[in-house]
């Protein structure tokens, strides 16, 4: 279910349009979760900066962020919300069959949510009714809810591509194990690199923000300090986001040979196999390439020489299609590594003089980053489930054997997008009213103490 399947099922309009339907919820939806695991903990670390004397530009900030927190969860939970219908109505197979296996995170998911939501509606409303060190501490049931949330949701994909915890006897399951199945081989590293993308996708996001408003006014002490938090928190993740993804290539080689072998494109399986940088996979070969020597056998295996499975050990009814995952997961390693250099550069600037980096090139990326980021996140997604394909359930259940059996699911994909397209609209009006000057809550911008970079 990705962005990409759209062209891969044209002839088939009713599993064309539930694909595209889902992934078009879960590509909008997951942007707004992101700032739902990453949002609150900058907010907390910027409040308790201003408790412990940083000035009122703390305080500032957390009253603006708190207020973008709340409309965006009150905008995550309409799109969550469908995407919980859509699982029902557009994949009715899955769940009848698998549904007693992964239906216990999305239970507890939903108990993460409401906790979420009780906390955020004390942490904004008991701004002025509680003390400072109440109202702070109220804040971090919403971080770790928010979190929990994210982990739990992540461990039923995870299981779609690592299903374990049952027994499946001429199509019925039983002997389920719950606890197995959260748990499975895929957990950690998936949960693992969705939390960090989604710091990533939040510190770079609101650093975007506050570097366009450096690049109108580069003496704001507000956008100065509201950048400088949210993108050293999303500089601090890029680094342990690239190991895990490292770590994500291992465990693929070993699990999931068939996604590494549409990721590099290896029509052949190979010891020694190059690793490919950039390039087309045309006629079943990669074209235009940089390749290193033996360097996918080593990235995977840690050995020049170790074989590496191509798609060559599958039918090709069972192959993903290559093109998009090999372009998706390009798009994904090229962001990280450019989000990277950016950090670094940053890094060396404050190394040398305790600022930001003068160049207005460097607003410019840093304002792009934020974009970037979020693209690097889906690309990954698109990496996930599109390399899982023609599966739904990894080697058990296809995607069109789990598809609703109803007709007319095109109107609906169309609806959906006009729905979207109205949240979009009324999401960004609200944020841009909700952050104007005069707004409730949102006083003067504070007037700069500290003198330009």
């Amino acid at each position: 279910m990705s962005l990409f399947d759209i062209f891969v099922t044209v002839d088939q309009p009713d599993l064309w349009a539930a694909r595209a339907q889902m992934a078009l919820s879960l590509a909008w939806h997951i942007v707004i979760a992101c700032f739902g695991v990453g949002l609150p903990l900058l907010i907390l670390v910027v409040e308790f900066r201003g408790h412990r004397g940083g000035g009122p530009v703390y305080d500032e900030l957390a009253h603006r962020w708190a207020k973008v927190l709340g409309v965006l969860f009150a905008v995550g939970a309409v799109s969550g919300t469908i995407l919980s219908f859509e699982m029902g109505i557009l994949w009715p197979r899955l769940i009848e069959t698998f549904g007693s296996v992964m239906g216990l995170p999305f239970a507890i998911e939903g108990v993460a949510f409401f906790i979420e939501a009780i906390f955020i509606g004390i942490y904004l409303y008991g701004w002025d009714r509680l003390s400072p060190r109440v109202h702070l501490l109220s804040g971090v049931p919403i971080v770790i809810s928010g979190v929990a949330s994210a982990w739990f949701v992540v461990t039923a994909n995870a299981w779609l591509n690592q299903p374990v915890g049952f027994v499946l006897t001429d199509g019925v399951v039983t002997g389920v194990d719950p606890w197995a199945a959260i748990f499975n081989p895929a957990t950690p590293i998936e949960t693992t690199h969705m939390i960090l993308a989604a710091l990533m996708v939040t510190g770079f996001g609101i650093a975007a923000g506050h570097a366009w408003g450096l690049r109108r006014d580069r003496g704001s002490r507000l956008h100065r300090t509201g950048f400088l938090v949210a993108f050293t928190l999303a500089a601090l993740v890029t680094p342990a986001q690239i190991v895990a993804g490292d770590a994500a290539a291992q465990f693929l080689a070993t699990n999931q040979p068939i996604k590494l072998a549409a990721i590099e494109g290896l029509y052949q399986s190979e010891r020694g196999a190059p690793l490919s940088i950039g390039g087309i996979p045309i006629d079943g070969q990669m074209r235009f390439a940089l390749q290193i020597p033996d360097g996918l056998s080593l990235l995977a295996f840690r050995d020049p020489n170790a074989l590496v499975q191509g798609l060559d050990t599958v039918p090709a009814d069972q192959q993903p299609p290559v093109l998009p995952v090999h372009i998706a997961f390009q798009v994904m390693v090229a962001i990280g590594f450019a989000l990277l250099g950016l950090s670094a550069w940053l890094l060396w600037a404050w190394w040398r003089r305790r600022g930001l980096p003068g160049s207005r090139i460097f607003l410019l990326g840093a304002i792009a980053a934020g974009p970037a980021a979020a693209v690097a996140m889906e690309a990954g997604w698109v990496v996930t489930e599109l390399g899982r394909q023609p599966w739904i359930v990894y080697r058990i259940m296809r995607v069109d054997e789990a598809v609703t059996a109803a007709r007319g699911l095109p109107i609906g994909l169309f609806t959906l997008f006009a729905v979207y397209v109205v949240l979009t609209v009324a999401t960004v009006f609200v944020v841009r009213r909700t952050l104007a000057p005069g707004s409730p809550g949102v006083g003067p911008e504070p007037a700069p103490t500290e003198s330009r970079s």
